[in-house]
């Protein structure tokens, strides 16, 4: 692998973080200990939820929810298949059925109109991935939920600091899962948390992330069928740490957000991602652009070769789940025209809050000049 001048992501970390985690190794507490309470106590005040269970992954959180709500084989799950693909893994994991419907084409978050024409008599929830940290429509989503007395967990491990009407998403509906993923806006390397509102879900949860084993189990008692899903001190040092800075570090990429709509501002062959949403927070998450519908996918993979033939980093997000090999019993059950469409098209350009202006346009003037040869003959085997 080409070594990348500039990376597609990089973590923020700084020495009071370093210093947060090195203060535990020195401890004799290294696992269910204070920095796990503290951390926890730290995320729940920030989304406003009254309870916050910190876990081993995104993916973890979205199991255990799974689990907690009693999602069971042969239940239905409302998903986007233009996400990632734990999203679905875990509604299979608990072996019930992900349901795949298309999204917005502007917000590329879940079309609220699909979600409900796919609803049936075995239909449980709705999972709301909000989508490279835009903000789901939940005002529609809880409404759909509510009318059809279905439950509503949101997929905002891209998005913590996101809002929706001034609230923060992932306290909007029954759960809410967060990641921590060295990409993501803060990072504990590996690791998630769940909030909710509901006591009794954060109980089992809790329990489930431990072996099945309730706080008023002793060590050796597992009431449930569990998990080893814990979240170890050292992450929870960073990720304590890390969220006494979250205004900052969200700032921070908004400003690199501002950089390149503002230098790919009048390129006509990409279509830029919203800059703002109208009733809500954009957490920035990744900078994701589309080609215009000119362009091929074999011209996007092109592109893709030359940004790393030029040390920068790139990607595509996200290849639909439905038509992934690990869901081909459920690639012929559907077509999603969106989602089909755009994941043809969608460049990720490098993004994290350090990156520098410079940076950010010598990135969009490697864009453009790729975009005017990319019909050149012989570009996609000779490229500069």
């Amino acid at each position: 692998m080409i070594p990348m001048k500039i990376p597609l992501s990089a973590p923020d970390i700084s020495l009071a973080e370093i210093e947060a985690v090195v203060e535990v190794l020195r401890s004799s507490r290294l696992s269910l200990g204070p920095k796990l309470e503290e951390f926890e106590r730290a995320v729940a005040i920030y989304t406003g939820a009254p309870y916050a269970i910190g876990v081993s992954s995104g993916t973890a959180g979205l199991h255990l929810c799974m689990l907690a709500f009693g999602i069971r084989p042969g239940d239905e799950v409302i998903v986007p298949s233009f996400t990632f693909v734990a999203a679905a893994n875990a509604i299979r994991y608990v072996g019930a059925n992900p349901v795949f419907v298309d999204i917005d084409p502007v917000t590329l978050n879940i079309d609220p109109e699909q979600a409900e024409a796919a609803i049936t008599n075995k239909t449980r929830a709705i999972v709301a991935v909000h989508t490279f940290g835009y903000p789901a429509d939940m005002d529609a989503l809880l409404t759909i939920a509510r009318r059809h007395g279905l439950l509503l967990i949101e997929d905002a491990c891209e998005a913590i600091g996101a809002e929706s009407h001034s609230q923060k998403v992932g306290a909007l509906g029954d759960a809410g899962i967060f990641a921590f993923y060295p990409n993501k806006q803060i990072t504990t390397g590996e690791g998630g948390m769940i909030v909710t509102r509901d006591s009794g879900v954060a109980k089992k949860i809790r329990a489930l992330r431990n072996q099945g084993r309730y706080e008023t189990d002793d060590w050796f008692q597992h009431s449930e069928l569990g998990f080893n899903y814990r979240l170890s001190e050292m992450h929870c040092a960073l990720g304590s740490a890390q969220m006494k800075r979250i205004e900052s570090i969200l700032t921070a990429r908004e400003a690199v957000a501002r950089a390149y709509h503002q230098f790919l501002d009048n390129c006509t062959d990409i279509l830029l991602p919203p800059a703002y949403a109208p009733q809500g927070r954009i957490s920035w998450f990744v900078y994701v652009v589309r080609l215009h519908e000119k362009f091929t996918r074999a011209q996007r993979d092109a592109v893709l070769k030359h940004f790393a033939s030029a040390e920068i980093g790139c990607g595509r997000y996200f290849a639909p789940i439905h038509m992934q090999p690990s869901y081909g019993a459920w690639r012929n059950s559907y077509f999603l025209p969106v989602t089909e469409s755009v994941s043809a098209r969608t460049l990720a350009l490098p993004f994290f809050n350090k990156l520098t202006q410079a940076d950010v346009q010598h990135i969009c003037a490697v864009l453009r000049e790729t975009l005017e040869r990319l019909t050149k003959p012989n570009f996609s085997r000779n490229p500069r």
